[in-house]
């Protein structure tokens, strides 16, 4: 018999590639934190002697869940400023807390308490945009959580940088060598929209960014208030100014992109641009709903994103690929737009494709990483199972998952965080409720 370090037999496998492929009684085999083999139970056992053999009779095993999008220190602004429309959520509630607050002591704990909600929900992957990038990196290592860290690049001064020079020289220096190959890391750059930068700055960019070989992510066409505004200011939509400037391609992940005409639709798809969508935040800050059905009918990669905690209020991806299928059919007036197999597909390997991850991670596969989500379906509201895929998108919440692997550590084990100190997380989640409390006038809403 051949040795390896674990064998995971859930009741049902969904590896995502092929896409509608579901396995009964089958086993993963783990080594060095890799998926080496794939098989049915029986000739698994048969086969290999595990150091540590995990069973999941009422459970289904997923690739772990890839959050496109979030800004993750951001949980600690949780709750802080609901009910408002984008701008003014940030001219009133966002923008002020962060030039108060925002450092990295903030930056650190805030990542701590989105890193444990999003493993103890399933996922296993976030592409982060925020302030002190290189504390978010730091954080996502010492947790052994996977990440793409973006670097925010405005033309503004913040607490991290004084201006795009520095921005830039920061990104280059601080994250994109420290973080060169590393097996848990990768990098792009995070320019927050087109309103933030200049064209000359932008270019700058491009060439960074090419000369890098990374990837870059934008907020882009989130609010009709976003496209009158730079309509005014340049006369351009956002999308044309980084058309015009060279930066839509393969490389680009456009984050909301709610408000897309055809011909920008028919661009992103040529070029190769990927979308991140960020369905429950578009929704609470009143954005509007991306059309992701024509999307992908035209051959765009949509990948799902929870955004930040500040405006959906969860980190849980299984909430909004939930929230992503039913709008999707819902607006196309089509029940077989975004199927649940789809759906599940978006959350997982699109997202790694997205990200620029497809080869390492997304699907269970020979040769990736083991980065694995079990979910317990044996639950009132998930019983009787017909299809484990549909329970899994239209009925499983995040405490149905129930064990995590990155990188083939286990993470997650019978829904406790193995790794995370869970108590001096909250505690310190505690400390910066009343820092922020003590700041702000709206006390009564806190």
């Amino acid at each position: 018999m051949q040795h390896c370090d674990t064998l995971i037999a859930p009741r049902w496998c969904v590896p995502v590639e092929p896409l509608n492929a579901v396995l009964t009684d089958h086993a993963v085999i783990v080594n060095d934190g890799r998926i080496t083999d794939l098989l049915p139970l029986k000739a698994a056992l048969e086969r290999y002697q595990p150091s540590v053999a995990i069973e999941k009779p009422d459970h289904m095993l997923v690739p772990g869940f890839v959050n496109a999008h979030t800004h993750a220190a951001m949980s600690l602004m949780r709750g802080l400023a609901d009910d408002m429309p984008l701008e003014r959520w940030l001219r009133e509630g966002i923008w002020p807390a962060e030039e108060r607050w925002v450092s990295a002591e903030m930056v650190r704990d805030g990542t701590e308490l989105a890193i444990a909600e999003m493993i103890a929900g399933g996922t296993t992957c976030f592409s982060d945009q925020y302030y002190f990038p290189e504390v978010v990196a730091e954080v996502a290592v010492d947790l052994h959580m996977r990440a793409m860290i973006g670097t925010p690049i405005v033309e503004f001064p913040t607490a991290w940088a004084k201006n795009v020079a520095e921005s830039l020289e920061k990104a280059n220096d601080l994250v994109h060598d420290r973080y060169n190959d590393h097996p848990l890391i990768s990098t792009c750059f995070a320019p927050h929209s087109t309103a933030a930068l200049s064209d000359d700055s932008f270019l700058e960019l491009r060439v960074l960014a090419d000369q890098l070989d990374v990837r870059t992510q934008i907020h882009l066409h989130e609010s009709a208030a976003e496209l009158a505004a730079a309509l005014e200011a340049t006369g351009r939509r956002p999308f044309d100014r980084l058309l015009d400037l060279g930066l839509v391609n393969a490389s680009l992940l456009a984050v909301h992109a709610v408000h897309l005409t055809r011909s920008e639709i028919d661009i992103f798809a040529e070029s190769g641009v990927n979308i991140a969508h960020c369905p429950r935040s578009n929704l609470k800050l009143a954005s509007g709903i991306a059309p992701i059905a024509n999307y992908r009918n035209a051959g765009i990669n949509v990948a799902i994103g929870t955004d930040g905690a500040a405006s959906n209020n969860a980190l849980d991806m299984l909430s909004d690929v939930r929230t992503a299928a039913l709008l999707a059919k819902g607006v196309s007036h089509d029940a077989g737009a975004v199927s649940a197999n789809e759906a599940l597909k978006m959350a997982t390997l699109d997202g790694a494709t997205a990200l620029g991850l497809a080869a390492e991670i997304g699907s269970i596969e020979v040769g990736k990483w083991a980065d694995l989500a079990c979910i317990d379906l044996n639950r009132l509201h998930s019983q009787p199972v017909y299809d484990p895929v549909s329970q899994l998108i239209y009925t499983a919440r995040a405490d149905q998952v129930t064990d995590v692997w990155i990188a083939g550590r286990h993470q997650l084990d019978n829904g406790k965080l193995t790794h995370i100190d869970t108590d001096n997380v909250l505690s310190r989640c505690h400390e910066w409720r009343d820092r922020f409390a003590s700041s702000i006038s709206r006390n009564s809403r806190i």
